[in-house]
Formats: C-alpha cells, structure tokens, sequence
C-alpha cells in the first residue's frame, strides 16, 4: 500500500541524509520526496511517498521519531470516496 508521510525536521545540514538512511537501513522505496522550508528557518518540512504494509509504517514512523532531527513524523491517509476523489487525513501519532 501506498503511504504519504509528512516529517518536520531540523533544517541541519545531513538531517536529510539521516532520514533518507532510515529507510534505506530497512530495504523501503522513497517513491517522492519534497523538502521546502518552513516559516522558521531552523525547521524544513519534508513530505515523502513509500509503499509497505501498516507494519512497516509503524515502524518507520517510530523510528523517524527517534531521530534527533526529526521534530515530528505523521502518516497522511487517503480515504477514497465513491466519485474517486481523495481526501488526505492526518493519522494521530
């Protein structure tokens, strides 16, 4: 399945790598990836595409959020309806 997570993260340099290694550490896909940065330039957002099962959700979403750079780490949902459009939520951490 495919999931579309949202990561607020120290904008530190080798913060992006740290993540990016998260993941290649546990053999996922980073299908998309976006970074821009915040409103505070201490912060950058980063929004980013995966596919896997819940389990493997889960545990990435704990340990992005074991890293120090990361502020905080969400998984955004999309729940279909029955004209096709989605509608993106926001799973609570």
């Amino acid at each position: 399945m495919r999931h579309t997570l949202s990561i607020l993260l120290q904008n530190e340099s080798g913060a992006l790598v740290r993540v990016a290694g998260l993941f290649a550490a546990r053999h996922v896909n980073i299908d998309a990836l976006t970074v821009a940065t915040t409103h505070d330039p201490a912060m950058s957002q980063l929004t980013l595409v995966m596919h896997g099962d819940e389990g493997t959700l889960e545990q990435i979403l704990r340990q992005l959020r074991k890293l120090v750079d990361v502020l905080d780490a969400s998984s955004l949902s999309l729940v279909g309806s029955r004209d096709g459009s989605r509608l993106a939520t926001a799973t609570p951490a």
